[in-house]
């Protein structure tokens, strides 16, 4: 088991497809998958990045309603899942809340459908966060992180590479195959 593993869902500084850096908006069908991804591989908590007020206003509607009765009677799979979802403004605060809670700076991993000179591969980050430190695996919106918040990371994650040359999964789909390949123990 992975101690003190914590996932982000970064909307801000990410890329559009003109290789400008947005803010994209926050999908509910992201919120729901990626919530029972992180709570099926024992993430502690998956932030939603956000500096848009506006999208934490729907995220707090979406969050307050999977919290009720009648959202844990209706379906509690989605009702635990969300228990370990937050939303933050920005990465220096999901940090600050990390080392405030866990006396530790995280490790920051990046991820990206885009290869990296320093990428470092599966296996050896797998080996890498079996440490006691708190860890943080930063995925990207929209066309990825910027590669300036990649720059500024601990660990850029090798890329999935799947058949040919094409290579834009939805982060959902990333997610689940990212958290299976680094948690999971194969017999």
């Amino acid at each position: 088991m992975i101690e003190n593993l914590f996932v982000g869902l970064v909307h801000f500084p990410v890329y559009n497809r003109n290789h400008k850096i947005v803010a994209t908006s926050i999908t509910n069908i992201d919120l729901h998958d990626i919530s029972r991804s992180c709570k099926t591989f024992g993430v502690k908590k998956f932030f939603i990045i956000n500096p848009q007020k506006s999208q934490k206003e729907i995220f707090m509607r979406l969050k307050k309603f999977w919290q009720t009765d009648f959202a844990k009677e209706y379906n509690i799979n989605r009702f635990d899942a969300f228990e370990i979802m937050e939303f933050y403004h920005d990465i220096k605060s999901v940090k600050f809340w990390i080392k405030n809670n866990y006396k530790k700076n995280p490790i920051i991993i990046s991820t990206s459908a885009r290869k990296c000179e320093d990428n470092v591969n599966f296996s050896e980050v797998k080996n890498r966060i079996q440490e006691s430190i708190p860890k943080l695996i930063l995925f990207g919106t929209g066309y990825g992180l910027s590669d300036e918040l990649i720059k500024n990371c601990d660990i850029n994650l090798s890329p999935i590479i799947g058949e040919k040359n094409y290579n834009h999964l939805s982060v959902r789909s990333a997610i689940a195959i990212i958290l299976d390949r680094l948690i999971s123990n194969y017999k």
